[in-house]
């Protein structure tokens, strides 16, 4: 925390007004050494979370010096574009990631080059990423499958399919790149989120033209495809496609099948197919049951949603903190006060609070069937946990004795 309240400082003594500035300038300290380039990722991370100004968020970017070499820091130049993204400051993005581009160990690093065009891709600001694309050669970096399969996935962050399938006929050929099963995989999953899965069926053939074997991502990311357009047949058609090349329908299809069913209210067919698993001993893990269990409380079947979590307990897996939050709201919203306190206070004790609402919802439930100590109870370990939502809290709590 120490860490965090010294960077804090010296962003504030700085007053943040002007673009450029040097890192110690802000990162200065008289009472300590310099930081090291981890925690400076770590303070700016910190530092991004509760930031709203775009021009303090560029400057704490560039304070903390930040390269694609660091997963830490994809993580704050990812957060901080979509801060700036929500802004509108599509300048500013444009301004920070062009002097990233100019630093002189990114200018020829092709891994910050395709992860920029990422960024520009999930700011929506396609017409950017290309032109990244276009001038790797002019900067001294050769077009690779690598830059290509970053440009494709930026057209799905932007959610422009039509400039997928554009780049997808017209780049391999003029920039000589040969596809690989990445791109291959890439493209499968923009036609299956624009509701065109019917079109993998031609990219598979070029693929088995090009000598490229499909392996279980594609076929789980078109069985998803089909299921969501409900091309029941298709999907079916999918499965034998999937026996032909060889490829074992194992846990991750069974569980893109039982979420994409549950996804369209056919949690009992899902279900169904759990039974398959356990009857040829195959093992379903903690995603299974999640995907089930959100499936039958979306649907109100709560009995069923409980039924399955003890199994899925009994089994010796664990839930996530999403499936506790999810039984925890169902069950309110279904009136089982008793047991949404159980799976509340099991969640709490693996320290997952459920958001607000939720725990709301469970609190005003409690006091209506006359266990007022208990909703008065949960609100002090709520409080206690978070200080900040202290007030909303209050009131709540006011509310019960009334």
């Amino acid at each position: 925390m120490a860490l965090f309240s010294r960077l804090r400082t010296n962003l504030s003594l700085n007053s943040l007004k002007h673009h450029h500035f040097s890192a110690s300038s802000i990162l200065a300290s008289g009472d300590s050494s310099p930081l090291t380039s981890k925690e400076k990722t770590r303070a700016a991370l910190s530092l991004l979370r509760s930031e709203s100004n775009p021009e303090r968020i560029l400057d704490i970017c560039r304070a903390a010096s930040l390269t694609p070499d660091s997963h830490l820091d994809r993580i704050a130049l990812s957060n901080a574009i979509s801060k700036l993204s929500r802004a509108n400051h599509f300048n500013g993005i444009a301004q920070f990631l062009e002097e990233l581009k100019a630093r002189p160990d990114l200018r020829r690093n092709e891994r910050f080059i395709c992860h920029s065009i990422v960024l520009y891709g999930q700011a929506n600001m396609m017409d950017h990423a290309v032109r990244t694309f276009k001038e790797m050669e002019n900067n001294g970096v050769s077009h690779s499958v690598k830059s290509l399969n970053a440009l494709i996935f930026a057209c799905i962050l932007a959610k422009d399919y039509k400039e997928v399938k554009r780049i997808f006929v017209e780049f391999p050929k003029i920039y000589k790149i040969e596809p690989n099963l990445e791109t291959y995989n890439t493209v499968i999953k923009a036609f299956c989120e624009s509701d065109e899965s019917s079109s993998v069926y031609s990219v598979l053939a070029e693929m088995d033209r090009k000598s490229v074997k499909p392996n279980t991502t594609t076929f789980g990311t078109w069985l998803a495809g089909f299921y969501k357009e409900e091309k029941y047949e298709d999907a079916e058609k999918v499965l034998e496609l999937m026996e032909k090349y060889k490829i074992k329908s194992g846990l991750s299809v069974h569980n893109i099948r039982i979420q994409s069913l549950c996804k369209k209210k056919k949690s009992v067919e899902a279900k169904a197919l759990l039974d398959g698993m356990l009857s040829r001993r195959m093992k379903p893990n903690s995603v299974t049951y999640k995907h089930l269990i959100h499936g039958f409380c979306k649907e109100g079947n709560l009995d069923e949603a409980r039924r399955l979590f003890k199994s899925m307990i009994n089994r010796g897996l664990k839930p996530d903190s999403e499936c506790y939050f999810t039984l925890v709201h169902f069950l309110c919203q279904g009136g089982d006060y008793e047991t949404a306190l159980k799976v509340c206070k099991e969640s709490m004790e693996k320290g997952w609070v459920p958001n607000f609402s939720t725990m709301k919802l469970l609190v005003n439930g409690l006091a209506s069937v006359s266990r007022v100590d208990e909703a008065k109870e949960l609100i002090g370990a709520v409080k206690e946990k978070f200080s900040k939502n202290g007030d909303m809290w209050n009131e709540v709590e006011a509310g019960l004795t009334q």
